[in-house]
C-alpha cells in the first residue's frame, strides 16, 4: 500500500486492526509533506475516538522522528483554546474526530485550502457510530485536487458509497486474511444465563489469569456497573466509557498502557481506540450488537502476531447471534466449558451456501440516496511526477 499511496492513487485498504496500518498512510504522509512545507495542515487523519486520535498522532510523530514535521491533535473533552492555540502555530498534519474538526472549522481557526491528503482511518466505526453526515461535510470542504486514503477492517456498502462519492478511481486493497480473525487468536464462546454472567467472569479471570484483559459491554450503565462490582473482587480493575471526563479516560488509558491496570471494561466505542500489544484476552460479557463490532472487538488482542484469546458469553436465547458471527468471520467459536456452565444455545439454522451476515447501514436510519457523480473530480491531473 505504500508505494501506491506516495504514488498519489486513492486506496481503500482492507485490514484488521493490529496489523501495522497506521504505517501504511503515517508512511507517506511524512514523504509527501517532506519534500513540500507550507503554513496551512496538508494532510487531515480523521479517526472515531478521542484514544484513536491521541495514538495516532503518536504514532506519526514516532515515525518521523528527526524531521521538521508538526502533528495536531483535535477531539472533545478537552479545552478548545489550547488546541487553537497550536493550530495558530502551524500544523503539518492534523489528526482528529469529526466532531472537533467541525467545530474548528466553524470557528475558522482551521483551513483545509492547502490539504493535499485526507485519510478517513477505521472508516466502518466512524459511520457505525453516526459520524457520516459530519465525514461528507468535511470532505465537501476539502480541495477537490486531493488525494484519499480510506482504512476500514470492513467494506460494507456504506463505505462502497462513500468511497464512489468522494474518491478518485480508488484501488481497493485487502490485506485480512481469508478468516478474518486470524490464527494467533484463540475464540471460545460460554452458554450462561445473564444472571449468571458475574459467576462465570470471575472464575474464567481466576483460571486464565490473563496477563491483561478487556472485557466489552454493550453499555456505558452496564459497564459501570460490571466495574463497581468486579474491583470488590479482583485488583487492577478499571473502566472506560464516553461518559467520563477527557482527563478520566486519558489517566486510564495511560495506567493501561503501562501495565498498571490488569482488567478493563469497556464499552465498544472506546474499545475500539485501544492499542496495547500486551492484551492477552478479550472477554465479551455481552454479545455485540453487529457482526463487525465482534470483529473489532477480536483486535485488541493477537496484535502484531501475538498469540491472544477470546471469550464471548452467550445466553441460551443468543445462539442466532452466535451464528452470524461465525458466518461473518468464517470460522466456528470452540465451546468451552467451567463446570457449571457448559449447556450448547440453540443455534440459528445454517442454510448450506449461504451468504455472510448482510451489513447495513447503521439500524433505524434511512438508508443513504444514490451517489451523485463523483465529488470535484474532472480533469483531475496527478499528483505524483516521481
Amino acid at each position: 500500500m505504500i508505494p501506491r499511496a506516495i504514488d498519489g492513487d486513492d486506496l481503500i485498504g482492507q485490514a484488521r486492526t493490529g496489523t501495522g496500518k497506521t504505517a501504511a498512510f503515517a508512511i507517506p504522509i511524512i514523504e509527501v509533506l517532506e519534500t513540500r512545507r507550507g503554513k496551512s495542515p496538508r494532510a487531515l487523519v480523521l479517526v472515531p475516538t478521542r484514544e484513536l486520535a491521541v495514538q495516532v498522532r503518536g504514532e506519526i510523530l514516532r515515525l518521523a522522528q528527526g524531521r521538521r514535521l508538526t502533528c495536531v491533535a483535535l477531539y472533545g473533552g478537552k479545552p478548545i483554546r489550547g488546541q487553537i492555540e497550536k493550530l495558530r502555530r502551524g500544523a503539518d498534519v492534523i489528526v482528529g474526530t469529526p466532531g472537533r474538526v467541525l467545530d474548528h472549522m466553524s470557528r475558522r481557526t482551521l483551513d483545509l485550502r492547502e490539504l493535499e491528503i485526507v485519510v478517513l482511518d477505521e472508516a466502518d466505526r466512524m459511520l457505525d457510530i453516526g459520524f457520516r453526515p459530519d465525514i461528507e461535510r468535511i470532505l465537501r470542504q476539502c480541495p477537490a485536487e486531493r488525494q484519499t486514503l480510506l482504512l476500514s477492517a470492513t467494506v460494507p456498502p456504506p463505505i462502497e458509497r462513500l468511497a464512489q462519492r468522494y474518491m478518485y478511481e480508488p484501488v481497493s486493497l485487502d490485506f485480512s486474511p481469508e478468516d478474518i480473525s486470524v490464527e494467533t487468536i484463540e475464540q471460545f464462546y460460554f452458554t450462561v444465563e445473564h444472571s449468571r454472567k458475574f459467576e462465570l467472569l470471575q472464575r474464567l479471570l481466576t483460571r486464565d489469569n490473563p496477563r491483561q484483559a478487556i472485557v466489552f459491554c454493550r453499555t456505558k450503565r452496564r459497564t459501570e456497573t460490571l466495574f463497581r462490582r468486579l474491583s470488590k473482587q479482583f485488583q487492577q480493575t478499571a473502566c472506560i466509557h464516553g461518559d467520563m471526563s477527557q482527563n478520566n479516560r486519558d489517566r486510564v488509558m495511560e495506567r493501561f498502557r503501562a501495565g498498571k491496570i490488569r482488567y478493563l471494561i469497556a464499552t465498544d466505542v472506546v474499545g475500539r481506540g485501544i492499542d496495547v500489544t500486551s492484551i492477552s484476552h478479550i472477554v465479551n460479557f455481552d454479545t455485540p450488537q453487529f457482526c463487525d463490532d465482534y470483529v473489532h472487538r477480536v483486535g485488541r488482542t493477537g496484535r502484531m502476531g501475538r498469540e491472544g484469546v477470546a471469550y464471548t458469553f452467550v445466553a441460551p436465547e443468543e445462539g442466532p447471534e452466535l451464528t452470524r458471527i461465525e458466518q461473518r468471520i468464517n470460522r466456528q467459536l470452540r465451546r468451552d466449558e467451567i463446570s457449571g456452565f457448559g449447556a450448547v444455545p440453540e443455534r440459528a439454522a445454517a442454510v448450506p451456501g449461504a451468504a455472510k451476515a448482510p451489513l447495513t447501514d447503521t439500524p433505524g436510519k434511512p438508508a443513504a440516496a444514490p451517489p451523485p457523480p463523483p465529488f470535484g473530480r474532472r480533469g483531475r491531473r496527478h499528483r505524483r511526477a516521481l
